[in-house]
């Protein structure tokens, strides 16, 4: 594989996404939670289908990106 375990993918994913929020607050950039907020309702009553639908089209990801994050959400990693 070329980037490594599971395990260690998510580990490093870990290690940027704090590194851009150090990037963010030091550039006084505030991150928009109302989106995922929204889609965190979404997971918890239970409709999956339609928070991938409102991930995808908020951030133009793709299925898969949408699906994986929204599962990230489910699995409380997110």
């Amino acid at each position: 594989m070329m980037f490594g375990t599971d395990r260690t993918v998510e580990s490093r994913l870990v290690r940027v996404e704090r590194k851009l929020d150090l990037i963010l607050r030091h550039l006084g950039i505030e991150e928009d939670d109302s989106e995922l907020a929204q889609i965190r309702a979404l997971v918890d009553e239970g409709r999956t289908m339609q928070a991938i639908k409102v991930h995808r089209e908020t951030t133009g990801a793709s299925l898969k990106e949408a699906k994986d994050v929204v599962d990230a959400i489910k699995a409380g990693r997110r």
